[in-house]
């Protein structure tokens, strides 16, 4: 079984989203391993999203995701990396194909509703972060 992370984003959260995307996960045969809600530090944010440090989106992103409360899930299943990225869809919500979690709560690029991991070892990694 692999692992990945999901965080569902501080305006996922805000806009009442974050039951029918749990609801999905289960939906699409994810074991929820852990789950919590929280309110990241800016220095928690920070911390977690070190290696897009030089990027030009770091600080807007860290801000962000340090705004207020979001919930952080460590999944499980079958090839959940990938699984977990078909679910949620583009990073740019209007190029996510219909019916991805990101095309139908997310609103740009920044706030894109979700998070997840990019590879199985990321995915342990970020899991390991939060729990």
């Amino acid at each position: 079984m692999e692992t990945t992370l999901a965080i569902i984003k501080p305006d996922a959260y805000k806009d009442g989203n974050s039951g029918k995307i749990i609801d999905r996960i289960i939906s699409e045969g994810f074991t929820i391993k852990e789950m919590k809600q929280i309110h990241m530090t800016k220095e928690n944010a920070e911390g977690f999203y070190e290696v897009h440090r030089d990027r030009p989106f770091y600080d807007e992103l860290t801000n962000f995701m340090s705004s207020g409360n979001c919930v952080v899930l460590s999944l499980g299943r079958d090839n959940a990396v990938s699984k977990w990225r078909e679910v949620i869809g583009a990073t740019n919500p209007e190029e996510a194909a219909e019916g991805t979690i990101r095309a139908l709560y997310g609103k740009n690029t920044g706030n894109n509703a979700v998070h997840g991991s990019d590879s199985a070892e990321n995915g342990m990694i970020e899991s390991n972060y939060f729990f």
